[in-house]
């Protein structure tokens, strides 16, 4: 029987205009331009993988015209600076066979990277802070919905407390917007490598996954870095030092959130162990992250298990 190989120019073709729809639906489409958008490099991935990079540099190029065309130079500018890099470097660290760290780990650098180059892409355009302008739109419309209370007689006493905790919260916000550039890099890295991993071993393809989720151990750098973030937020506030103060409380939330996973994995490791049903495991984490005395008492557990590890500890005692 006569196989058809598909070339790689047709295969960068289709991906290229896959990327391409998926940039329109990111733009015009308000909850599925979401989800859009954090798939927008997985073709990608799977061009370099299957045909190298100098293919998925092409398509990416190429995408990219496509888009000025089609959506508007900048957004198209902006989307292949935001997005590219993770999956250049995700596909690049599949085709190599890096481990699964090496692999998520440049690619959410290049991730980040890209990221604030379309940041920086928006200031040197409008000369507005991108960040600024996000806190100015929230603003705005908090400011629209209590014009709107006001103006149907709502007490003035309620309204003057819900404004002031809407200006804190603003406050905290701006304060956390690396936070948010960082989360933002984190979430179409790891929506890449899960989805990529799936769609590469359909194809054929060999690449490393992720382990599984109970055996996850995060470097114990994050619970030094929670100490140090403890002790700048402490020197920041009480000696009106702005800039260590900013830096402290995103590198406290930073500790904090890998505190969590990693308390997670131990939950998950301990759930399984005790051979917990499924339904009860899931229902002991939702519980957990509903919980904000549980969150915290989770990720403090999981910070000073990056360096006593207690499933060593734990699967020791078992053995015994």
């Amino acid at each position: 029987m006569t196989q058809h190989r598909i070339t790689p120019m047709a295969e960068s073709g289709l991906l290229a205009a896959m990327t391409v729809v998926l940039a329109m639906l990111a733009v015009y489409l308000p909850v599925l331009g979401m989800v859009a958008a954090l798939i927008w490099a997985l073709p990608i991935l799977v061009l370099v993988v299957r045909h190298g990079i100098r293919w998925g540099i092409m398509a990416v190029l190429v995408s990219g015209v496509c888009m000025a065309f089609l959506i508007e130079p900048i957004m198209s500018l902006r989307m292949v600076l935001a997005f590219a890099p993770a999956g250049l470097l995700l596909g690049i660290g599949f085709r190599r066979h890096w481990s699964s760290a090496k692999a998520f780990g440049a690619a959410f650098l290049a991730s980040l990277v890209g990221k604030l180059a379309a940041l920086a892409l928006i200031f040197a355009i409008t000369a507005v802070n991108p960040l600024a302008m996000d806190i100015d739109s929230i603003r705005t419309s908090f400011e629209a919905v209590f014009q709107m209370y006001e103006s149907m007689g709502i007490d003035a006493d309620k309204l003057a407390k819900a404004h002031q905790e809407m200006e804190d919260s603003l406050m905290l916000l701006q304060l956390l917007m690396p936070l948010v550039v960082l989360m933002m890099g984190l979430s179409d890295t790891v929506v890449s490598y899960l989805l990529g991993t799936r769609v590469l071993r359909r194809l054929g393809e060999s690449v490393e996954g992720l382990p599984p989720f109970a055996e996850w151990r995060l470097p114990s750098f994050f619970l030094y870095l929670f100490g140090f973030a403890l002790v700048g937020i402490y020197w920041g506030g009480t000696r009106d030092i702005q800039l260590l103060y900013q830096i402290s409380i995103n590198a406290n939330m930073v500790a904090i959130f890998a505190g969590l996973i990693q308390g997670l994995a131990l939950t998950h490791c301990v759930m399984r162990h005790y051979k917990l049903a499924t339904v009860a495991r899931i229902l002991i984490i939702v519980i957990i992250i509903t919980s904000g005395f549980l969150t915290q008492l989770v990720a403090l557990t999981g910070l000073f298990d990056m360096l006593f590890d207690y499933r060593r500890r734990f699967a020791a005692r078992g053995e015994k």
